[in-house]
């Protein structure tokens, strides 16, 4: 027998193995709640797992029923919408012509990798697919789950020529693991689920937008099968409100207005995943990359640079060489010696801690660096300055003894927060990730640093999740997720203990009682990256700045040729004050000088023709605010200086 402890309804036992389904008919007659949602459940929440209506349950637990009211329920509809694909696929190009990878959910959708022979999917045939899927869901079919015996499982699939299911249960369901199948009408598939009860449960909420070539398991060398991407939601307004923000996206795509505004460029003569930044995006670099700076060195930071490369054995001591190994670049042999360039800054920065012997006194010592690191990545996930293979973190270590933790992640934590604010972001997702079941460091260790993250969290009164199970082996951690303009969400912050490197590397300080001790050990990073932040800015801005890290902060439009000369004194006026102007001399119509400006996501536009020749005064314009009045060449030259120096997010 299990207990189940419905919430909103109460505790019941049952036998091992009852479904959903037969819990809701058992107890619908004497509970209004389930009667009256009887027909909106569509799964349910057993702790930390989804299921469906048909998947046997066989442990006790905290059971939340499902509706499409719940967030969590559009796991189990996207789920069934990949199946629905899938199977509108097969009916399209044939039972036999069409071989099915796997199709998980995404965050907000699904999709299908698949092969079908004879026909190279396009753009063309995604709404031809619609509206076949319309046509499955419109039959309602019961969904059904079945258990096989494994080989059964292998000779159903077999027989069926879905080889790629054959491969999954011969090499990723492990022995005495149940191999399941849903049936919907005459459609099988291998899977775990979750499932909707049927398909016409599904709404015509989806939209398919997208095909890709995909790596049967994600590994090159193996077959190259269609990616079908959909995005789905169970009201029609969801979807419409995602639609527009795809749309949205686009215009704001960091690598178009990278390459309209010159910021930077990714050459394939120099590498894939590999940037140069042209004269005006190192000037937004530089402005970030020197504020970094100041604020570490203000909060007791000691700035270090590090080494490209390192030694062989210098990776095999921290456990990149067993553990990395497949994200990074190959080997090189210098002298007969092997060495790699760093994928990570740490073993580097714990090298400068262990440079001589340290005492208590000391600690915290906290370590920063703008240090780029190169990771392999494949190909087919590079993506602008969002996914590249050479970048640079701001990276830092904190070395402390345990009564100084507490109030070392606070700072760190407070600085992140304070820091993500002043380039515009104000919301934000945290997430607590705990010990996995596989993991180094003693209890107490863990219990220390766990506590620690949370009391941090909660100090700055941040709303968070706890990701249980989900810290790295080495120890946990907190995430920052930011909102950017359209909705978002971005991985930025990440605050990380590490029991791991202070054991590899023999770590230790000498306490008061001159005995040595292990400290311990935090990374973070409040960027995460360099090049991916200032993608996500761009992003955000839609390529229009904040006046202190806008490249060119004003544009001078002289009305004629004959009030260059005027326009010269202006402009040398101001860059005398540190300013970044320019003076637009073409030979063009004043309206179109202004429209360029405005593409240019220049913030300031400064007219001057004859009367503000004769009275010292510039007219001044914003893209956002039209015209914003004459001011004279001080008043502009103060106003604009106030606003860089307040780092403010306003013209």
């Amino acid at each position: 027998m299990i207990k189940l402890n419905i919430e909103g309804i109460g505790e019941f036992e049952f036998e091992d193995g009852i479904t959903l389904k037969e819990i809701i008919e058992a107890l619908k007659e004497d509970h209004k709640k389930i009667k009256k949602q009887e027909k909106e459940i569509v799964g349910a929440k057993l702790g930390d797992d989804i299921i469906d209506v048909h998947t046997p349950i066989r442990k006790s637990g905290n059971l939340k029923l499902l509706t499409k009211k719940d967030k969590d329920s559009l796991e189990i509809l996207r789920h069934s919408l990949a199946h629905i694909m899938a199977q509108a696929l097969k009916e399209l190009y044939g039972d036999k012509n069409v071989h099915l990878g796997i199709g998980p959910t995404t965050e907000v959708g699904f999709f299908y990798d698949v092969e079908v022979e004879g026909k190279r999917l396009t753009e063309e045939d995604l709404p031809i697919i619609e509206e076949k899927m319309k046509e499955i869901i419109s039959r309602n079919y019961d969904i059904v789950r079945e258990e096989l015996p494994r080989e059964e499982a292998i000779k159903f699939f077999e027989d069926k020529k879905e080889f790629y299911k054959v491969e999954l249960i011969k090499h990723d369901i492990p022995e005495g693991e149940p191999i399941s199948v849903y049936k919907q009408g005459e459609f099988v598939d291998l899977c775990r689920g979750p499932h909707i009860p049927t398909t016409g449960y599904a709404p015509f909420a989806f939209k398919l937008f997208n095909i890709a070539g995909a790596y049967w398991k994600g590994k090159e060398g193996n077959p190259m099968l269609q990616r079908v991407y959909g995005v789905a939601f169970w009201a029609e307004k969801e979807l419409k409100k995602y639609l527009n923000m795809l749309e949205e996206a686009k215009k704001r795509d960091h690598r178009k207005i990278g390459k309209e505004l010159e910021l930077f460029i990714i050459d394939e003569d120099v590498g894939g995943g590999l940037a140069l930044w042209l004269p005006k995006g190192a000037i937004i670099r530089n402005e970030i990359e020197t504020d970094w700076k100041n604020e570490h060195i203000k909060r007791g930071y000691q700035l270090v640079y590090t080494p490209h490369v390192g030694k062989e054995g210098l990776w095999q001591t921290s456990g990149h060489v067993n553990f990395y190994r497949e994200n990074m670049f190959p080997e090189m042999q210098i002298e007969e010696e092997g060495y790699f360039v760093k994928p990570m800054n740490c073993p580097f920065h714990v090298e400068i801690y262990k440079s001589r012997q340290r005492s208590y006194k000391e600690l915290p010592i906290k370590l920063a660096e703008l240090g780029t690191v190169y990771r392999y990545e494949r190909s087919g996930v590079l993506h602008g300055l969002m996914r590249v293979r050479g970048f640079t973190q701001d990276d830092a270590h904190i070395i402390c003894r345990e009564d100084q933790v507490d109030e070392e992640i606070r700072k760190v934590l407070e600085f992140a927060i304070e820091t993500l604010k002043k380039y515009g972001f104000e919301e934000f997702q945290v997430f607590l990730s705990t010990r996995p079941e596989k993991s180094v460091g003693d209890d107490r260790m863990w219990e220390v640093a766990t506590n620690a993250l949370r009391k941090a969290i909660e100090s700055v009164g941040l709303e968070y999740d706890i990701d249980e199970g989900g810290g790295a082996f080495y120890g946990p951690k907190i995430d920052v997720k930011i909102k950017d303009a359209i909705g978002r969400m971005w991985q930025c912050s990440t605050i990380q203990f590490d029991f791991n490197l202070p054991e590899r590397f023999d770590m230790y300080y000498i306490g008061e009682d001159n005995k040595r001790h292990r400290p311990y050990m935090i990374h973070r990073a409040i960027f995460g990256s360099i090049e991916r932040f200032i993608g996500v800015l761009i992003e955000h801005y839609a390529g229009l700045l904040p006046l202190w890290l806008a490249p060119i902060q004003a544009r001078i439009i002289p009305i004629a040729d004959a009030h260059i000369p005027y326009a010269k004194e202006v402009e040398q006026k101001l860059k005398e004050a540190g300013l970044r102007v320019e003076v637009d001399e073409r030979n063009e119509r004043m309206n179109k000088k202004i429209r360029d400006a405005e593409l240019q996501k220049i913030p300031y536009m400064l007219v001057v023709g004859d009367k503000e020749w004769q009275t010292g005064t510039v007219s001044v314009r914003t893209k956002k605010k039209g015209n914003m009045g004459v001011f004279t060449i001080d008043e502009f030259k103060e106003r604009a200086k106030k606003l860089i120096e307040e780092k403010s997010l306003e013209l």
